[in-house]
C-alpha cells in the first residue's frame, strides 16, 4: 500500500504525512509555550515569584523518592560548606 518512488526509495507519500504531523505537533507545542508563558506572567502580575513556582512546578513533577534524595544531598552539601 506504501508507494515508494522509483528514484529514491523512499516512500514520499508516508515521508510526506510523517512531516506533516511533526509540524502539527510542533505548532501546539509552541501554542502550549506561549500558553505557560502567559500564565507565569499572570502570577508575577499578581505578585507572585515566578522562580520559586517554577522552582514548585519542577519539584512536584518528581517522584517523593527523587525529591527527597535531592533535598538530602543539597543539605549535606549545604552542611559542608557551612550554610546549614
Amino acid at each position: 500500500m506504501v508507494a515508494e518512488v522509483a528514484d529514491t526509495g523512499v516512500a514520499a507519500d508516508e515521508l510526506k504525512q510523517f512531516v506533516e504531523r511533526i509540524e502539527r505537533l510542533e505548532e501546539e507545542k509552541k501554542a502550549i509555550a506561549d500558553d505557560v508563558r502567559d500564565v507565569y506572567a499572570e502570577a508575577k502580575g499578581r505578585g507572585y515569584d515566578v522562580k520559586a513556582i517554577r522552582a514548585i512546578v519542577r519539584l512536584r513533577a518528581k517522584e517523593p523518592h527523587e525529591r527527597e534524595e535531592e533535598e538530602a544531598i543539597l543539605e549535606l552539601y549545604k552542611s559542608a560548606l557551612g550554610m546549614a
